[in-house]
């Protein structure tokens, strides 16, 4: 045999070789049905008659996750529950008896305007403009709760503090102030001592205003690249950043007061705080329910206790594309055994993941829909249509908003129905 043609041969050879290393190396099929947890949340909706997208929350777990907090914070630090990541008055209500805080942190508007009642003690947790603090005291009328004392504004830089002095002298109010400050996430706040001396002389020449402390979120440090050193380094930075301007405070005229409210962290980041420092409270309010952004190691301990439940519109024989590009189907099929099967949902498009059955994803070739989902599968998961698919949200504010009345599971029944707030920015 001619060289050439040895040649050929290996080239053939090594060509399907190749293809068929290709071949074998596409995706195997996986997938199964609903675990027992997933049928027993199924069978309760069933039950419930509860057929349309709902945003379900266990209520089992949510009650372990606030204890094993409370258990983390373990007296040492004091818990202020964000009412952005938790928009539903009976569930502030049901994390503020369990934890035993009354303390909250808002960023709108409307949710101060809903939650300023009774004896809670709120911070804004962002620089609001005058004008929405001024339609706040417009409207406000609760004789039980009492702003120049439960409520504390947040201001930024001296223009935003100006703002406000402004307000409290044309309206008459004593109004009290915490300063944000710049502990590295670097969105804003206080970033240098001059600016803090600034602000707090101008607290102290206004006897209307009152410093009440500061707010300093290190949402950076849960996640800048974990690089050897790296988050330490940024939590070393934060902290010390907040300990040199809470130590300013305390020096001047305008920071001696008894309890300064210094509040940090967040639910990535509550467990990083020993109480060895100035800070004194820490805001958590995803962690509570565990939504998928905060799947972390600091939270290991914590259930995810709410989903998307949604029913199967149709369940079909195979996964098609639309006419005239039917065959790029097929062979995405063919390719990928998780590809085989469609099935469209009710609703879709939401800030989440499905998450049982397992196998399912969304189809990239076929795109996303907010009305009719296509969801491609194996087949292994046994889904039929009016079964129940259950997505995981990838955050909790705003998501737990979008589907009406919280459904509340409990000893295997859905036990309850609670209105969120309106949503809000």
């Amino acid at each position: 045999m001619s060289g050439p043609s040895r040649g050929r041969r290996r080239v053939l050879a090594a060509l399907v070789a190749g293809a068929a290393a290709v071949w074998l190396a596409r995706p195997s099929a996986s997938g199964a049905p609903h675990d027992a947890y997933f049928r027993g949340l199924q069978a309760a909706l069933r039950q419930a008659g509860i057929a349309e997208p709902t945003l379900v929350l266990d209520r089992e777990r949510l009650r372990a996750n606030i204890r094993r907090i409370a258990g983390h914070l373990a007296g040492k630090m004091a818990l202020r529950v964000v009412v952005k990541s938790l928009p539903c008055p009976a569930l502030l209500a049901e994390v503020a008896a369990l934890a035993g805080t009354r303390r909250q942190m808002l960023f709108s508007l409307p949710q101060l305007e809903a939650m300023a009642k009774g004896g809670r003690d709120i911070l804004l947790g962002k620089p609001l403009p005058a004008a929405a603090a001024l339609a706040f005291y417009r409207q406000f009328s609760d004789m039980d709760f009492q702003p120049q004392r439960q409520l504390q504004w947040l201001a930024d830089t001296p223009e935003r503090l100006a703002q406000y002095r402004e307000l409290a002298r044309g309206q008459n109010l004593h109004l009290k102030l915490n300063f944000e400050i710049d502990v590295g996430l670097h969105r804003g706040g206080i970033a240098d001592a001059a600016t803090l001396r600034r602000m707090l002389d101008m607290v102290a020449e206004e006897p209307r205003l009152q410093w009440s402390g500061l707010m300093g979120y290190d949402a950076h440090v849960a996640k800048i690249p974990d690089l050897p050193g790296l988050r330490d380094k940024a939590l070393r930075h934060a902290r010390a950043s907040y300990a040199a301007c809470a130590a300013l405070a305390r020096e001047h005229p305008a920071g001696r007061i008894a309890e300064p409210c210094f509040n940090a962290a967040g639910s990535p980041t509550y467990r990083l705080y020993p109480g060895d420092g100035p800070e004194n409270e820490v805001a958590v309010g995803s962690a509570m329910v565990k939504p998928s952004d905060f799947d972390l190691p600091l939270l290991d301990e914590l259930l995810p206790a709410c989903f998307i439940a949604t029913p199967v519109l149709k369940a079909l024989p195979r996964f098609e594309l639309p006419y005239g590009v039917e065959w790029l189907g097929g062979l995405a099929g063919g390719w990928n055994a998780n590809a085989r099967r469609g099935y469209f949902i009710y609703g879709g498009n939401w800030q989440a993941d499905p998450v049982s059955p397992p196998g399912l994803e969304s189809s990239g070739l076929y795109g996303h829909s907010s009305n009719q989902q296509l969801l491609v599968g194996s087949g292994l998961q046994a889904l039929a249509v009016d079964d129940t698919v259950f997505f995981r949200p990838r955050q909790s504010e705003a998501v737990l908003q979008q589907f009406g009345d919280i459904a509340v599971y409990e000893g295997g029944r859905i036990v309850d129905r609670w209105p969120v707030l309106p949503a809000t920015g």
